[in-house]
């Protein structure tokens, strides 16, 4: 049958009994299998965990500048595990580096949930922040109708000045 109609042959389940075959153009299956792969492998995401390391003396700019780098991995998808090196005496105070690691989380804001709270392994106190989705979401659509609202009143503003001078 399968010659006939120019197709092949294919074993679907060889563990049956009896083994259990279809008639199909086996070359357009197989395509078929590996578009279906190959949108599966684009509709997966490769999250990795990026490293910021701060200091318990650290300076305003270089906060912010990691800090925006923290944000930046977490919109992009990534794991950000956020890493506190202690030196000499910098031991005695971990509640500086509690502080440092608090502002972090308040300065990154709801983009980003804690997967594990800050502890202190040795000379360094880490934590690990992950992308919160719904709240990303939740933090663009805003931003879009924000966007919308001063666009509809920069217009309605142009409207109002456009026949104010042409009353002149």
């Amino acid at each position: 049958m399968a010659r006939g109609l120019d197709l092949d042959l294919v074993e679907v389940a060889p563990q049956a009994k009896p083994p259990v075959c279809r008639i199909m153009d086996y070359g357009k299956f197989k395509y078929e299998e590996d578009q279906k792969a190959k949108e599966a492998r684009k509709k997966s995401t490769n999250v990795s965990v990026k490293e910021v390391k701060y200091r318990p003396k650290i300076g305003k700019g270089d906060f912010d500048t990691k800090t925006r780098n923290v944000v930046r991995f977490i919109d992009e998808g990534h794991k950000v595990k956020v890493t506190l090196q202690f030196r000499g005496r910098e031991m005695a105070h971990p509640e500086l580096g509690a502080k440092i690691l608090d502002d972090v989380i308040e300065a990154v804001g709801p983009a980003a949930k804690l997967d594990s709270r800050s502890r202190l392994e040795g000379r360094a106190m880490s934590m690990v922040l992950s992308p919160d989705k719904q709240a990303q979401e939740a933090m663009k659509k805003a931003a879009a109708d924000a966007e919308k609202e001063a666009a509809d009143a920069a217009e309605a503003e142009n409207e109002e000045s456009g026949t104010a001078s042409e009353g002149e």
